[in-house]
C-alpha cells in the first residue's frame, strides 16, 4: 500500500509549523519571564513576584500591553529594556510566521515541506524565506526609527526632557507603536498628550502601518498608484480599515463629546484628535489618551466590537482580523441576495475560505464567552468591564478600565493563557486548517435542517 502524500503523509514525520510556532512563543515568555525575575530588572530590594513577571513577559510577547503593575515605576530601565526586546521579538516574529504561513499556503505547496526544508537543506524556497525575512526587518526598522526620531525630537524640544531621555522615550514609544502592544513608560499612558497631534499622530501613523500587515505594506509600496491591481486580500484590508477607522471615531465622538471625565473637557480640535486616537487604538494597539474607565458603557461595547475585529493579517494585530470579519460580511450578503456564490471585488472567495473564517470567529467567540464567565466568578467586576478586559487580551489590544491588577492570580491566569491564545490561536488555527484542506472522493446523500 502506497502512503499518500501531502499534509497527511507529512504530518507524521514532521513537526507541525503550528507547534513549532506555539513552542517558539512559549520559551520566549519563558525567558522573559526569568529575565524579569533578576532583582536587577526591578526598581527596589527585591526582584518581581512570579505571577507579575509571567504577565508582563506575556503581555510583551504577544504584544499585548496589559499591565499588573505600573512599568515606569516597577520597572527598571534594565526590566524596561527587557520589555522591549520581548516587544520587538514577539512582533518581529509574528509577523515573519504569519507572512509566511499566508504566502506558503496561497502557493499551495506544503507548508511543513518548505518550511523544515528550507532550515534543514537551506535550499527549497530558501530564496523567498530569505526575500520576505529582510524585507520585514528592513520595514519594521525604518518606520520605527522614523517613529522615534519624531517623537524624540518632540518630547525634547516641546517637554523639555533631556535628549538621552528623549531619545530613549521615543524608540521605546515608537517600537511600541508600530508593534501594535501599548506599553507606555508614563503612568498614565499617553494621557498627558490627548491633545498633541505631534505625538497623538506619529502613533497612530505607526500603529496603522504595523496593523495592516505586511502583505498589505509590501504590496502597496509596489503598486500604490494602481490599486486595481491590488490582490483581493489588499482590498479587503484597506477597505475595511478605511470604514472601521472612521466608524470607530464617530462612535467614539457621538457618545464621549459631552462626558466630563474623558472628551468633555477638550476643545473641539481636542476632541477630533482623541476621538481619532482612540478608535485606532481599538485596533489591537493599546495605548489611550483617555481613561478606559471614565467611557461610557455604549462606548465600552463598542471597544469591543472593534477590538475583536482586530486589524490585518500578517501584521501586529491581533483579533480575528478584518479579512476574517469581511468574508463572514460578505457570506450574509450573498444569503441576503440570493446569489449562489460569494464575491468581492469581482472575484469569488473559495468554500474552504469561507468555512476558515467561519471556524476562527466561532472560536474565538467561544474563547471570549468562555473567559467572561469564569472571570464573573472570580471576581466581583460587573460584565462591562469583565468583557472589555477579556476582549482586550483576546485580541492582544491592551486597553483595561483598570482591573488588571484586581482581578487577582487566578484571573490574572486566565488572562495569560487568553492573550497567549489570542496572539497564536487565529494564525495557528488559519494555517492548520488550510493545510488540512483536501478534496473528498465521494459525496453523502444531501438533506437541509431548518435554520433559523
Amino acid at each position: 500500500m502506497v502512503r499518500p502524500a501531502g499534509p497527511v503523509a507529512l504530518g507524521r514525520r514532521a513537526t507541525s509549523p503550528a507547534a513549532i510556532v506555539v513552542s517558539g512563543f512559549a520559551v520566549a515568555v519563558l525567558v522573559g519571564t526569568l529575565l524579569l525575575l533578576l532583582p536587577v530588572s526591578r526598581n527596589g530590594p527585591a526582584g518581581a513576584g512570579v505571577v507579575d513577571a509571567l504577565f508582563t513577559a506575556t503581555s510583551a510577547v504577544c504584544v499585548t500591553g496589559l499591565i499588573t503593575v505600573d512599568t515606569p515605576v516597577f520597572w527598571s530601565g534594565f526590566g524596561q529594556a527587557v520589555i522591549l526586546l520581548l516587544i520587538q521579538v514577539g512582533g518581529f516574529g509574528i509577523m515573519t510566521l504569519a507572512t509566511l504561513l499566508g504566502l506558503l499556503v496561497s502557493r499551495r505547496l506544503g507548508l511543513r515541506t518548505r518550511l523544515n526544508a528550507a532550515a534543514e537543506s537551506k535550499s527549497l524556497g530558501l530564496a523567498d524565506v530569505r526575500r520576505v525575512l529582510v524585507g520585514v526587518a528592513r520595514t519594521s526598522l525604518l518606520f520605527e526609527a522614523a517613529g522615534a526620531l519624531v517623537l524624540a525630537l518632540r518630547l525634547a524640544t516641546a517637554y523639555d526632557e533631556p535628549p538621552a531621555r528623549a531619545l530613549w522615550l521615543g524608540v521605546f514609544h515608537a517600537v511600541s507603536a508600530f508593534n501594535n502592544a501599548g506599553f507606555s513608560l508614563y503612568s498614565d499612558n499617553l494621557v498627558g498628550f490627548a491633545t498633541d497631534p505631534f505625538v497623538g499622530l506619529p502613533v497612530c501613523v505607526l500603529v496603522i502601518a504595523g496593523g495592516l500587515g505586511f502583505p498589505v505594506l509590501f504590496e502597496l509600496r509596489r503598486a500604490w498608484r494602481t490599486p486595481r491591481r491590488w490582490t483581493l486580500h489588499t482590498k479587503v484590508v484597506m477597505a475595511m480599515t478605511a470604514v472601521l477607522l472612521p466608524l470607530g471615531t464617530s462612535m467614539f465622538l457621538a457618545l464621549e463629546w459631552a462626558n466630563p471625565q474623558t472628551l468633555g473637557p477638550m476643545s473641539a480640535p481636542g476632541k477630533l484628535l482623541a476621538g481619532f486616537f482612540q478608535s485606532v487604538q481599538t485596533r489591537t494597539a493599546g495605548f489611550n489618551s483617555i481613561n478606559p474607565g471614565d467611557l461610557d458603557e455604549a462606548t465600552l461595547l463598542g471597544s469591543d466590537v472593534l477590538m475583536f475585529i482586530g486589524g490585518g493579517s500578517g501584521g501586529t494585530a491581533g483579533g480575528i482580523k478584518v479579512t476574517t470579519f469581511a468574508v463572514l460580511l460578505f457570506v450574509i450578503l450573498t444569503e441576503v441576495r440570493g446569489d449562489e456564490s460569494v464575491t468581492a471585488f469581482a472575484r469569488r472567495i473559495p468554500r474552504e475560505v469561507q468555512r476558515q473564517a467561519l471556524s476562527v470567529a466561532l472560536l474565538a467567540v467561544a474563547m471570549v464567552v468562555g473567559a467572561t464567565g469564569l472571570l464573573l466568578l472570580l471576581t466581583p467586576f460587573g460584565l462591562s468591564e469583565v468583557l472589555y478586559e477579556v476582549v482586550s487580551a483576546f485580541a492582544t489590544v491592551g486597553l483595561s478600565t483598570g482591573i488588571t491588577a484586581q482581578v487577582g492570580v487566578p484571573g490574572q491566569l486566565v488572562l495569560v493563557v487568553l492573550m497567549f491564545l489570542g496572539r497564536l490561536g487565529p494564525i495557528t488555527l488559519a494555517s492548520a486548517l488550510a493545510l488540512r484542506s483536501r478534496p473528498r472522493l465521494y459525496e453523502v446523500p444531501q438533506e437541509r435542517p431548518l435554520i433559523g
